[in-house]
């Protein structure tokens, strides 16, 4: 779920009468909150003879106007060919209050019970308050969906369903082969919301969302003549999902984005969870099948701060940060070329949502990054995911909160981290890659989603990973529009899938035909036609080309992530040595402080720029890893050296940029029995100081 997707390109969505609908909604929505108080698949015979085609499909139900084998099977290398929507909403419409998102992605009742509109929105729109705010509408709108869809879905329709089963099952005939199915719903939202017909505890709402991700398998399931038949597979594992991808199916992943995890909030800056909270938490994710989530979205909470929402999207999703936390967003001036969002100026009308007495701050134009980083809870969260080997999604992150989760992840060599709809700062990219991580890209139009990813295209060339899109469909973002059928990237139908199994038809969903030229992206069943959009733009082909790498991108990804393990810490204990040292009176600043495995210790030396810490490891290993715990007075320029003799030393790592915090080098495994930290310039007026330093290896 998103709003507000940064991009540098001069090509980029419309800024979507719904930036952010949260944003949007807050104003009229709290000004509301005050004045207001099956059918299962019938037989039919097989339409083709492929295992492709259902043996019993709903009826009536939505054409699919796909024909053609799935393609399937693997290449040369073993690799995976296929599509990844890393950011999906699948079953949003379970969340929210139940009456956000009007529609459903499937219905035992069968397709006119699935795609009707909400009931306050008959009979002719005017109380669709969130359809009509988020700008969907003006003012009304025809809510009768099956089978004449007048007004939606839309591709500026943010309250409607986008998800049905058979525009999905359209988007996995035409190429798509991982699916991230993110359980999401917002807890302010849903008690400001006038309608509702369930409660709005947000974790209530996940396990409500699993349960029917797991439901519509089955109904899946039954059309294709029992378990385990059909084309919808949620996946636990890795090796099950390139099983699934093999047989050119859809593997669906479970994740999690929601802004108060496991009751993870922060009222007046007082965690309303503890340690335990989150373990019971992450424990009841696996259970149900989640294996990636967010920390933090929207709302800074006791996790992590959060990366905010610009110009007056800002101002009102501040707003609800402070009716959310009794806090405002605090800023400060950015140490590094990453940054958060800047926050427009108060209005009015955002002012007077708020208690008597209390105004929206104003923020300076250079302080741009949120204060509020990675808690210590958070950081416990992410270690509790390491340990489950569950991926960290890091969009939506503060600056600094990414940068902290970055370093904590790169000290444990951790490959598990995700960037699915184009909200972390793009200067992060390179690192996630080095990790081996994944990153996708918010559907933008075709000649902004192209220019977008040409940015990048060298540093995957580099690291050898494929691409994805984060479709964020039932996430209330804003998707691109029609461009005309004589645009230079229309569409011509029929047209052939990119990975060249399928031939595509115009979409049919009862009385209504569908033409991405016309329709723009409307719902997930014209994402192959985006696709071809793409295809047809300049410089396109390359681009698609990435995008069928994605699947076995993301699965290596995910593998890496499942094979990971903690590694052998070498450097406990050692035997230290230094150029000097810090002398006080009353503290130790001595060489063994920065191995002593307590970060309250700590090496300092003098107040000069060469400087080094000599670590003996006792014997020759094999070293890929050195990780520094700095305290303030830390290095700009330094580097990594390493000696099997303590002679003859080989740099294996340096850099000028140093930033403090916790620093990770990386390198190929080596051979060393000892190991040096060289300090060449300061980042500070006082010396260099360590608060731990670790080794990893075999």
């Amino acid at each position: 779920m998103t709003g507000n997707h940064r991009t540098r390109l001069p090509h980029r969505l419309p800024r979507h009468r719904a930036r952010n609908a949260l944003a949007r909604l807050l104003p009229l929505l709290l000004f509301a909150a005050v004045l207001a108080t099956g059918a299962g698949p019938a037989p039919a015979a097989r339409a083709a003879d492929g295992w492709w085609d259902p043996v019993a499909r709903p009826a009536p139900d939505s054409r699919i106007g796909v024909t053609g084998e799935p393609f399937r099977g693997t290449g040369p290398d073993g690799a995976v060919r296929g599509f990844v929507d890393a950011h999906n909403h699948l079953m949003s419409a379970e969340g929210f209050g139940g009456r956000v998102i009007c529609g459903s992605a499937f219905s035992e009742q069968g397709v006119a019970d699935a795609l009707k509109d909400c009931p306050e929105h008959y009979p002719d729109g005017a109380l669709a308050l969130f359809e009509n705010v988020t700008g969907g509408a003006d003012g009304h709108h025809d809510p009768v969906g099956w089978p004449t869809f007048a007004d939606w879905p839309a591709h500026d329709s943010l309250s409607h369903q986008q998800d049905y089963y058979a525009w999905v099952e359209r988007a996995w005939r035409g190429g798509e082969r991982v699916l991230v199915n993110d359980l999401v719903t917002n807890g302010l939202l849903c008690s400001i919301y006038p309608y509702k017909d369930r409660p709005c505890d947000e974790m209530a709402a996940i396990r409500a969302e699993a349960a029917k991700s797991y439901q519509l398998q089955d109904y899946v399931d039954r059309m294709y003549g029992g378990p385990g038949k059909g084309w919808f597979r949620i996946v636990t594992d890795s090796e099950q999902a390139r099983a699934v991808v093999a047989q050119g199916r859809l593997a669906v992943v479970l994740g999690v984005e929601t802004s108060e995890p496991f009751g993870c909030k922060q009222v007046l800056d007082v965690p309303q969870c503890d340690r335990a909270a989150i373990d019971r938490g992450l424990d009841e994710l696996y259970a149900l099948g989640v294996r990636s989530m967010f920390l933090c979205h929207k709302f800074d909470n006791a996790l992590c701060g959060v990366r905010f929402d610009e110009g007056t999207t800002g101002v009102a999703v501040n707003a609800g940060q402070f009716l959310s936390t009794g806090t405002f967003w605090s800023t400060e001036q950015c140490t590094g070329p990453q940054h958060d969002n800047p926050i427009g100026l108060p209005t009015a009308r955002a002012n007077a949502l708020l208690p008597a007495g209390v105004g929206l701050p104003v923020y300076a134009a250079a302080a741009q990054c949120n204060t509020r980083g990675l808690t210590a809870l958070g950081a416990y969260a992410i270690d509790g995911l390491v340990k489950r080997h569950m991926m960290l999604e890091v969009d939506h992150m503060s600056a600094k909160a990414a940068r902290s989760a970055f370093e904590l992840l790169e000290a444990k060599g951790y490959p598990g981290v995700l960037s699915s709809h184009s909200w972390m700062d793009a200067d992060w990219t390179e690192r996630l890659y080095r990790l081996g991580g994944f990153a996708a890209q918010y559907p933008h139009d075709a000649a902004g989603f192209v220019a977008e990813a040409d940015r990048t295209a060298a540093l995957r060339a580099a690291y050898g990973v494929g691409y994805g899109y984060g479709s964020d469909l039932n996430g209330v973002g804003g998707w691109p529009g029609p461009v005309g059928p004589g645009a230079p990237t229309s569409v011509t139908y029929p047209f052939r899938s990119a990975d060249g199994g399928s031939l595509l038809e115009r979409q049919v969903t009862g009385d209504r035909t569908w033409d991405v030229n016309t329709d723009g992206l409307a719902h997930a069943g014209l994402l192959p036609d985006w696709i071809e959009q793409i295809r047809l733009a300049p410089g396109g082909q390359r681009v698609v080309d990435d995008l069928l790498r994605g699947a076995q991108s993301y699965l290596t990804t995910w593998r890496a992530t499942e094979l990971h393990g903690p590694g052998r810490e070498l450097a406990t204990g050692a035997a230290a040595s230094a150029s000097s040292s810090e002398w006080n009176p009353f503290t130790s600043y001595q060489p063994g402080r920065a191995v002593d495995g307590d970060r309250a210790t700590r090496w300092a030396s003098d107040w000069s720029d060469d400087q080094w810490l000599r670590l003996d490891l006792g014997a020759v290993h094999s070293v890929d890893r050195v990780t520094l715990d700095w305290e303030r007075a830390h290095a700009r320029s330094y580097r990594i050296e390493v000696s099997t003799d303590g002679t003859a030393w080989r740099t294996v790592w340096s850099t000028t940029a140093g930033d403090g915090g916790l620093d990770t080098a990386a390198f190929p495994p080596t051979a060393a029995r000892y190991v040096r930290f060289h300090g060449t310039a300061r980042a500070t007026q006082w010396g260099y100081s360590l608060n731990e330093v670790s080794v990893h290896g075999t």
